[in-house]
C-alpha cells in the first residue's frame, strides 16, 4: 500500500510539532543547520530529517519484511529464537462489545554485526530466513551502511557541540566493535482498538533511533513539562529522529532522551497494518556508560554531582531481551 493510496493524516487530534533538520546541509557543515539540529536534540530530543538519501533502499526493507512475514507460521516460527534478532512475534487481545481476537505485531531483528560481517558466520549465532539472507547484498548491507554514514554525520555534530576530542562519539559507536545496534521492520495489525497501545510509554535505551513510516501515524510523545501525549505526523521522505538514553547519558543530560509510546494509527487510518523501518544506534560492548565529565567542561557543569547520572557510570548497553514474554 502506497503512501498515496492511504487516508490522510487526522488533523483534529494533538500533534507535536518537530524541527526539520536538512542532512545534506548537515554533511556539508552548514552552520545554522547544525544549529538546529543542536537545538532540537537539546530541547525535545525528536526532529525530522530529510535529505537523508535512504527513500528507496527504505521500501526495499519494507519489501523484505512483507516477505519474511507472509511466510508459512510453520516456517518463519523456525526462527522465533532467544536471541533478540531474527523473526519475532508479540501477542495480545484485542477487545472489543462483539468479540475477543488474537492480535500479533510481527518484527524482523537484524543484527549490526550479522550485517556487516557478510557473508562471513554470523556473530550473534542468529538465524534468518533464507530471503533475508537473498537481499543481504542489494537491500539490508547497504541500508545499515548508510545508516551508519549518517549516525557518524550525526555523532561528529554532537561531539564538536559537546566539546569533547574529536572523533570521541565516534569511536565510542564504532561499526568496528561489537554491539546491540540492528536494523527492525515492524509490522502492526490494523483494526487495532483506538487508543490500544502496540509500544507502551518508553525511552529508547541506545543512543539514536531513526524511525522510516509508510505514511501512517501512531507514535505519540509527551510534551515536556506536561502530561499531555501528542501524536508525531509521519511525513514522507522525511525520518523520525529520537536521542535515547545511552547519548543522553553520556552527555550528562545534555541530550534529551524524551519519553514515547506508539498507538494505534488514529482516526481512518487505523484501518490499515501499519509498517515501521527503525534503525536502533547502541554503544560498543566496551563501553561503560557514564557522563563524559573529564573530557568535556560543558558536560562537567551539566552533571554538576548529579547523584543519579553518577550513579549510572558502571552501565553498559546490551543487546535487547528476547520478545518471548513482552507484553503489549
Amino acid at each position: 500500500m502506497s503512501c498515496e493510496a492511504l487516508p490522510d493524516f487526522p488533523t483534529n487530534i494533538a500533534i507535536q510539532p518537530l524541527i526539520v533538520v536538512d542532512y545534506e546541509l548537515i554533511e556539508q557543515g552548514h552552520e545554522k543547520e547544525t544549529n538546529l539540529l543542536w537545538k532540537a536534540a537539546t530541547s525535545l530530543g525528536f526532529w525530522y530529517l530529510k535529505n537523508h538519501g535512504l527513500e528507496m533502499i527504505v521500501e526495499q526493507m519494507f519489501d523484505m519484511g512483507e516477505e519474511t512475514v507472509s511466510l508459512p507460521t510453520e516456517e518463519k516460527i523456525n526462527y522465533e529464537q532467544r536471541s533478540p534478532f531474527g523473526y519475532k512475534m508479540i501477542g495480545f487481545k484485542a477487545e472489543d462489545d462483539v468479540i475477543s481476537q488474537f492480535q500479533k505485531i510481527e518484527l524482523v531483528n537484524l543484527a549490526k554485526d550479522d550485517v556487516m560481517s557478510w557473508p562471513k558466520q554470523v556473530p550473534s549465532g542468529c538465524a534468518y530466513p533464507p530471503n533475508v539472507y537473498e537481499q543481504m547484498d542489494s537491500t539490508i548491507l547497504p541500508f545499515v551502511r548508510r545508516s551508519t554514514r549518517i549516525n557518524e554525520t550525526i555523532l561528529n555534530v554532537f561531539n564538536t557541540k559537546l566539546g569533547l576530542p574529536k572523533g570521541l562519539l565516534n569511536r565510542l559507536h564504532s561499526a568496528e566493535e561489537p554491539s546491540a545496534s540492528e536494523a527492525r521492520t515492524i509490522k502492526a495489525p490494523k483494526n487495532l482498538p483506538a487508543g490500544k497501545q502496540v509500544f507502551g510509554a518508553h525511552t529508547d535505551s541506545g543512543s539514536l533511533s531513526y524511525l522510516h513510516t509508510r505514511g501512517l501515524g501512531g507514535l505519540q510523545i509527551l510534551s515536556p513539562g506536561t502530561d499531555e501525549w501528542r501524536y508525531i505526523k509521519p511525513m514522507t521522505g522525511h525520518t523520525i529522529c529520537n536521542i535515547g538514553d545511552a547519548l543522553s547519558l553520556l552527555s550528562g543530560g545534555i541530550l534529551h532522551s524524551n519519553i514515547h509510546r506508539v498507538l494505534a494509527a488514529p482516526g481512518s487510518q487505523v484501518g490499515y497494518e501499519r509498517w515501521s523501518q527503525v534503525y536502533y544506534l547502541r554503544p560498543g560492548e566496551s563501553v561503560v556508560l557514564r557522563p563524559l565529565s573529564d573530557k568535556s567542561m560543558l558536560i562537567a557543569d551539566a552533571v554538576g554531582g548529579s547523584e543519579k547520572l553518577e550513579s549510572n557510570k558502571a552501565t553498559k548497553i546490551k543487546a535487547p531481551r528476547t520478545f518471548k514474554s513482552m507484553k503489549v
